[in-house]
C-alpha cells in the first residue's frame, strides 16, 4: 500500500502566522492614527490566530522548525510594536513597555548567543511564556475596549500581572536555557 501523501494543509500554521506578520503595519497604522476600532479587531483577529495556528500545528502534527520561528517572531512584532506605540501615546504604561520590550531583546539575544555557542536552535515556547503572550494580548484588548468607551475595570490589575509574568518568563528562558547550552557544550 503506498504511503500516505502529506496533506496539502500541513503549512496552514505558517501561512496564519505570516498574515499576523503582515497584520504588525495595519495595526500600528491605526494605533498611531488614534483609529482604536479597527485597531482593537486587528488585534483580536491577531490574539485569535496565535492560538488558532498553534492548535492546527499541535493537533494535525504540522509543526516545523519555521513554523515555531514565525510564530515567534509574529508575537514578538506585534506585541512590541503595540506596547511601544501605545505608550508613546499614553495610553499604556511606558514602564510596562519597557518591560514587554526588555523580555524580547533579552530572549532574542540569547536566541543569538545559543546560534553562536551551540548551533541551531528549536523554538520550544514554556507554558509561562505561552501565559505571557495571551495576558498581553488580552491586556492590550482591555486598553482598547477602554479607548473606545467600555472600560474594563481589572486592565490596571492586569497591567501588573502582565509585568510579573514577562519577569517571570525571562527568567525561566534564562534558567532552561542555560542550562541545555551548558549541557550541550560539555557534551561536545
Amino acid at each position: 500500500m503506498p504511503a500516505a501523501s502529506p496533506s496539502p494543509w500541513r503549512h496552514l500554521p505558517n501561512a496564519i502566522s505570516v498574515l499576523r506578520v503582515l497584520l504588525v503595519g495595519p495595526i500600528g497604522c491605526l494605533l498611531w492614527q488614534r483609529n482604536w476600532s479597527y485597531a482593537l479587531i486587528l488585534v483580536a483577529v491577531a490574539g485569535v490566530s496565535d492560538g488558532l495556528d498553534g492548535f492546527l500545528a499541535r493537533h494535525y502534527g504540522w509543526q516545523s522548525r519555521l513554523g515555531g520561528m514565525l510564530d515567534a517572531i509574529a508575537d514578538k512584532l506585534l506585541l512590541v510594536a503595540c506596547f511601544v506605540i501605545l505608550a508613546w501615546r499614553g495610553e499604556a504604561p511606558a514602564w510596562l513597555a519597557a518591560i514587554v520590550c526588555g523580555r524580547d531583546l533579552w530572549i532574542a539575544a540569547g536566541a543569538v548567543l545559543w546560534r553562536v555557542l551551540v548551533g541551531r536552535i528549536q523554538p520550544q515556547p514554556s507554558l509561562l511564556s505561552k501565559a505571557c503572550t495571551l495576558l498581553q494580548i488580552l491586556y492590550l484588548l482591555c486598553v482598547l475596549l477602554a479607548l473606545i468607551g467600555w472600560p474594563v475595570p481589572a486592565a490596571g490589575g492586569l497591567a501588573w500581572a502582565v509585568a510579573a509574568l514577562c519577569i517571570a518568563s525571562g527568567l525561566d528562558y534564562t534558567i532552561r536555557w542555560s542550562r541545555r547550552g551548558w549541557r550541550a557544550r560539555r557534551t561536545r
